[in-house]
This record gives C-alpha cells, sequence and structure tokens, in this order.
C-alpha cells in the first residue's frame, strides 16, 4: 500500500525543517558527552514525530506506517550529524 500524498508532503516537509533544525546547530562549548547529545537527538526525533502524527491522515494503520517513514528519514538525516558531533569530540 502507498502513502497517501498528503503524508509523503508531511514526510516530505518534516524532513527539510529536520534538516534546518541539524544545520543550525553549533556545538555547545564546554562540549556536552556524546550520550547526551544522542539523546538531545533522540528528542528532537520525538519532537518532530509528535507533532507529526496530529497532522497525518487517512486510517490508523496508514497514519502509523507515515509516522514510521519519517521517523526513519529522520534518524537517516541525524546519523551524519552525530558522526560530525563524535569526530568534533575526537578532535578536542
Amino acid at each position: 500500500m502507498a502513502l497517501l500524498q498528503a503524508n509523503k508532503d508531511l514526510i516530505s516537509t518534516g524532513m527539510k525543517e529536520f534538516n534546518v533544525l541539524l544545520n543550525q546547530q553549533v556545538f555547545p562549548n564546554p562540549p556536552l558527552p556524546e550520550e547526551a547529545m544522542v539523546t538531545m537527538v533522540d528528542d528532537w526525533v520525538n519532537f518532530y514525530i509528535n507533532y507529526y502524527r496530529k497532522q497525518m491522515v487517512g486510517e490508523q494503520q496508514e497514519q502509523e506506517r507515515a509516522l514510521q517513514e519519517l521517523e526513519q528519514e529522520l534518524r537517516t538525516l541525524s546519523a551524519p550529524f552525530l558522526t560530525k558531533y563524535r569526530a568534533f569530540l575526537k578532535s578536542l
């Protein structure tokens, strides 16, 4: 079953907004431990999932599938950010 177009659009919007959030981040001084940054990124992902949950359309199964796809995409976007943060910590 293909995702409804409205949900695809929401996923795309969420990804764009999340990417802007990641690109605006300035690494803190003093730096946070890696575990704290991972927790923060997880919190951001959960915030986006909860925000977009209210906007998804279709039957419950369709909404859940769209939210799972959004979460997967956000986690994929966050992976390079966390890799960059790990490299930042190692460079100190």
